[in-house]
């Protein structure tokens, strides 16, 4: 690649490699260093994993705040250390259908609709006293993880069969899919991990969007083409523009007066806008203060 690249790949993550395993796959088909990930897919999971590539890395904790969509099968029947199929011996058979109806499957889902506190898996990348909860699993320490706030904005029973529980939810970030699977299993009392996992939104990146794994390391200029541009993200915020002397002032950090918008007496006057040029380029992400000044947060120049 001889173009400068910026903005977001997304890559549809096959089970297997880690999300640090793509990036550096990524990174070497596309000859770009500046490459990160908006949220981790484990090794088991599937699906849309978003890139973003040069400036766009700035918006990488803007990304990931977004709500998450997945399609998870659950086996119950017992449980595992780390929560998903990863930690079973290689070849198992799946466990023998525990004496639970759907009904009752119904039932307990109730329990993680809307909002809940969760606690993290023992072996997760959460920083125990600044140390991957995982590292201290593995070496058999204990780790003194807290649970935490999260939601699912939906949660659908799809099916249940034979002991395999197929759900489709839509989640706040940060909410781990394991965890529901095995407090499921705990709730019923018969175990369950999480057997298989796709994402298939991560906020507005979806899998109609993303570049098969393979695809990228083939053909690499067929993935630049699916680049969604800087200009393209973050369409939730609404958008101000400024003049040539506002642009400066953002360049530089500074913040922006009544003169330097270049269309006065409109658009939002609190809370964070994409700040854009008089032509079609994106500058800053800014925030609205308590003094209804608008400074920006990321510098896209």
């Amino acid at each position: 690649m001889t173009h400068r690249l910026d903005g977001v790949l997304v890559v549809d993550k096959p089970v297997g490699p880690t999300s640090h395993d793509v990036v550096a796959l990524v990174r070497r088909a596309l000859r770009e260093k500046r490459i990160g990930h908006t949220g981790t897919l484990d090794p088991l999971a599937s699906g849309v994993l978003p890139l973003v590539i040069g400036r766009a890395t700035r918006l990488a904790s803007l990304l990931s705040s977004s709500e998450k969509e997945y399609e998870a099968g659950v086996r119950l029947g017992a449980s595992t250390d780390t929560y998903d199929a990863a930690s079973l011996p290689l070849g198992a058979s799946p466990p023998s259908p525990p004496a639970v109806d759907r009904d009752a499957v119904e039932a307990a889902l109730d329990r993680f609709r809307g909002p809940f506190e969760q606690m993290p898996p023992a072996y997760s990348a959460k920083k125990v006293g600044g140390v991957a909860a995982y590292k201290l699993a593995r070496r058999q320490e204990p780790a003194a993880l807290r649970a935490v706030p999260v939601a699912t904005h939906t949660l659908v029973l799809v099916a249940y069969d034979d002991g395999l529980v197929t759900l489709r939810m839509v989640t706040t970030p940060g909410f781990y899919v394991r965890s529901l699977a095995h407090d499921l299993g705990q709730l019923l009392g018969c175990g369950a991990y999480l057997e298989s996992l796709r994402r298939t939104r991560a906020g507005a990146f979806d899998l109609a969007s993303a570049v098969p794994l393979e695809v990228i390391g083939r053909d690499p200029e067929a993935a630049v083409a699916k680049l969604v541009p800087l200009e393209q993200l973050a369409p939730e915020l609404p958008a101000v523009r400024v003049t040539p002397r506002g642009a400066t002032r953002v360049a530089h950090g500074n913040f922006l007066a009544v003169n330097d918008f270049a269309e006065k007496g409109s658009g939002p006057v609190s809370g964070a806008v994409r700040v854009f040029d008089e032509g079609v380029r994106l500058l800053a992400i800014g925030r609205y203060g308590p003094d209804g000044v608008l400074r920006p947060s990321v510098v896209l120049v």
